[in-house]
């Protein structure tokens, strides 16, 4: 149909080609839709809702200079020095539930999503932040329920899950943010606690420009990355040849996740909006519409991946599941590790592991989320 297809309910476009939606990731001329974008809107009740009013504020919906302030107080979050340090305990939390998975597994078969695949991200940001064990299963639980506010077209009650999941994720991590000020550490939190001291005198906003991070960073390196372990095992083992290739060839781990990740990305929808009346992909775009950007259909354009239908494990292709330009993924490396340490272990523990059962997704458009993986030995 095209690179750029206008939306049936009209002001808005799908943007399918890599090319294009590489453009509208990486173009300054294609905005966030920020507060001020929203106000312009003649049908605001969506955007009124409390679960959107609270992730405008996030860092995903923020433009410059906001957003550069932001991200710029958080440094290179992830670089290879914090990869390396963190290496060690990812390496033993997966350890831990694949002990577990393997109980599970003499027993009969076993849940991969619910045993590994949503254990693991919660466990390692957990970690990072120093957040409570046994806070980890109240998190999972709301921040499953406030992603229904990043639907496409999420319905009233929809957005009223999510309505009560963010005020529960507002009083987590305000007093989360407040125990932290009275007992600092060395933890990372500390750490922002100090910088946004520096950066912001009014100790309020301070403590709000924490909780929006500290928030946001948590939920974002949940789902996405609880979807892409189940991904990459269901796709490895949906043909038994990959898994026995792949063990035999375990060098080539990294690139088993570059091809889930661009198979069937953890998100498949990202939206912009056109600061200025432009062109698309020769397709005219006026000023404030709403443009989709569909990773799933960019990784798939046979003009940048021959064959996209076909998992290929040396494809050696390129994906634009991270996103691009400034709102580029600020957890890639972390979401990296934690797959290629997940693989490297089950690969070398399991050599016939075997799917029982198919993966069941929520019912979502936006963030796609394994919800069960049966699999037995």
């Amino acid at each position: 149909m095209g690179d750029v297809v206008p939306a049936p309910w009209g002001g808005a476009y799908f943007v399918t080609g890599f090319d294009a939606c590489n453009h509208v990731l990486r173009g300054r001329e294609w905005l966030a839709p920020d507060f001020a974008w929203q106000e312009r809107q003649a049908h605001s009740e969506r955007w009124e809702a409390p679960a959107t009013q609270e992730m405008t504020k996030t860092l995903s919906r923020l433009n410059a200079p906001e957003h550069t302030c932001q991200r710029r107080s958080l440094g290179n979050l992830f670089d290879r020095a914090t990869i390396e340090r963190m290496t060690p305990h990812v390496d033993r939390e997966v350890t831990r539930l694949l002990d577990t998975l393997a109980e599970q597994l003499r027993s009969g078969g076993a849940d991969f999503a619910q045993t590994v695949s949503e254990q693991l991200p919660i466990g390692t940001i957990g970690s990072w932040l120093s957040l409570p064990s046994e806070d980890y299963p109240h998190l999972l639980e709301i921040t499953h329920n406030q992603v229904y506010a990043q639907e496409l077209l999420p319905t009233r009650s929809q957005l009223a899950v999510s309505a009560g999941a963010t005020k529960q994720l507002r009083t987590y991590f305000t007093e989360l943010i407040r125990q932290r000020r009275a007992a600092p550490g060395d933890d990372v939190l500390s750490g922002w606690i100090r910088t946004w001291d520096g950066l912001e005198p009014d100790r309020d906003a301070a403590d709000e420009a924490l909780y929006r991070l500290t928030m946001f960073i948590t939920i974002a390196s949940l789902e996405t990355t609880a979807t892409l372990l189940s991904s990459a095992v269901w796709h490895l083992l949906d043909e038994p040849s990959r898994w026995t290739w792949l063990r035999e060839n375990p060098e080539h781990v990294e690139a088993a996740i570059d091809e889930a990740l661009r198979y069937d990305p953890p998100i498949h929808i990202n939206t912009r909006v056109a600061a200025a009346d432009t062109v698309l992909a020769g397709v005219p775009v006026a000023k404030d519409s709403m443009v989709h950007v569909m990773y799933g259909a960019a990784n798939h354009d046979p003009r940048r991946n021959p064959d996209p239908h076909i998992f290929d494990l040396l494809r050696a292709g390129s994906h634009l599941s991270f996103g691009g330009g400034a709102h580029y993924c600020l957890g890639a490396s972390l979401a990296r590790l934690e797959t290629r340490s997940m693989l490297t272990q089950l690969l070398s523990r399991f050599p016939t592991l075997r799917v029982v059962s198919p993966p069941v997704f929520a019912s979502r458009m936006v963030f796609r989320r394994v919800t069960s993986l049966g699999v037995a030995i």
